[in-house]
């Protein structure tokens, strides 16, 4: 039965398009709104609306469909829509009356957004650990070759010499701002909605949210509720745009190592086992690896347009437009994972070809240095660069 239930049947097509892969997706949110079942049956415990009995059942069934998840026996049906609706069925089934109390003082809108806000969390902690591995990676990658310097471009012309520890700390130091930009996010989705309901609150009942922020380990909660419905997208739309920047990140590093690894320069290699070939050129050593982390960024782009655009010209209050949101959060979390992770481990393999790396320090490259060393015995910048310039016209 949905929670909505009229007592009439929805139209199959109705139901099939409404739900789309909202039951599919609520797998990777079932847990977390298991974790907000459990706080929120122990504040009703508290105030008094469900005995010790009941609470103890509730407790059980939770329990149990933690159980049947670790086995792959849980799965959520189309016609239930959400993992709110499978849990209260199930429990009802398995516990009786007490199941159908559950739901008590709460509505899919706050259950729906307290369980993203704890997927969140979780989430940003685990993209967070992921970087500092990355970053350390970069660290131990520079200690080892700390003695190259390979040569700099702009305009993809050379330009000066560049050492390496510049070259790929200065991607480490940007890492280090997406951290900044995470833990900002982290602390604005740190912020219980368990309770705002449908965004009006919960009227009679004196539901206790210190109880439920204290549980699931929410810093603050505020009483404009509000302002939780239309947080939705909102937040998701920052939490999109900092992965967006980790992966802009992502994308000119890999760019970088394609360029450095051409056959023209073979500055470094790229082992064969991280590369791919061509069905028809025998030859071919395809970086592909790298060219789908490139890639990806776009794609994490296009999600953060997609949940800021659909988040807009709303007004106050939950809209269905904004189920469509939540694809887009989860996929951008996946896809930034999968890129940093891999992305390290492509670092871990490169191997530097110092050889060629020298040769490519030509002349040119130390035209700067040449000014400079004017400037020393006094002779004025703009006569020391057309001094120096007259060495490298092209004749």
């Amino acid at each position: 039965m949905k929670l909505w239930d009229k007592g009439y049947d929805l139209d199959k097509k109705i139901e099939a398009f409404t739900v789309n892969d909202d039951h599919i997706l609520d797998m990777k949110l079932i847990r977390y709104d298991i974790e907000a079942s459990f706080a929120h049956a122990n504040m009703l415990r508290e105030i008094k609306i469900l005995s010790e009995e009941e609470f103890s059942n509730i407790s059980k069934g939770l329990n149990e469909i933690l159980k049947l998840l670790d086995e792959g026996k849980f799965e959520i049906k189309i016609s239930q829509e959400d993992c709110h609706t499978a849990i209260e069925e199930f429990l009802t089934d398995f516990i009786g009356d007490a199941g159908k109390k559950i739901h008590t003082g709460r509505s899919r809108n706050d259950q729906v957004l307290t369980a993203i806000r704890l997927y969140e969390k979780h989430e940003i902690m685990l993209v967070s650990n992921l970087i500092n591995d990355f970053n350390n990676n970069i660290y131990t990658i520079i200690k080892s070759n700390n003695d190259i310097i390979l040569s700099g471009y702009t305009h993809t012309r050379k330009a000066m010499p560049l050492s390496l520890e510049s070259w790929l700390g200065g991607f480490r130091n940007a890492m280090k701002d997406n951290l900044i930009s995470l833990s900002s996010d982290f602390d604005i989705a740190d912020n219980n909605p368990l309770g705002s309901a449908a965004g009006f609150g919960v009227p009679v009942i004196r539901i206790n949210r210190e109880t439920t922020s204290k549980y699931l380990g929410f810093k603050k909660w505020y009483d404009t509720d509000s302002y939780y419905q239309n947080t939705r997208g909102k937040i998701e739309g920052m939490i999109i745009s900092t992965l967006s920047s980790i992966m802009l990140d992502l994308n000119k590093l890999c760019s970088d190592l394609i360029f450095y690894s051409m056959d023209e320069f073979k500055c470094l290699k790229l082992p064969d086992t991280i590369c791919t070939g061509s069905s028809i050129m025998p030859h071919k050593k395809n970086p592909d690896v790298l060219e789908l982390v490139r890639a990806n960024y776009h794609i994490i782009l296009s999600e953060e347009i997609r949940v800021k655009t659909i988040s807009a010209n709303l007004i106050s209050g939950y809209h269905r437009d904004l189920q469509l949101t939540k694809a887009s959060l989860i996929n951008s979390f996946e896809i930034t994972k999968n890129s940093i992770e891999i992305m390290s481990y492509v670092l871990s393999k490169i191997e530097f070809n110092k050889e060629n790396i020298e040769s490519q320090l030509t002349p040119e490259l130390y035209a700067v240095e040449k000014v400079n060393k004017l400037l020393n015995s006094g002779v004025t910048f703009r006569d020391a660069y057309n001094e120096i310039s007259k060495q490298f016209l092209i004749r």
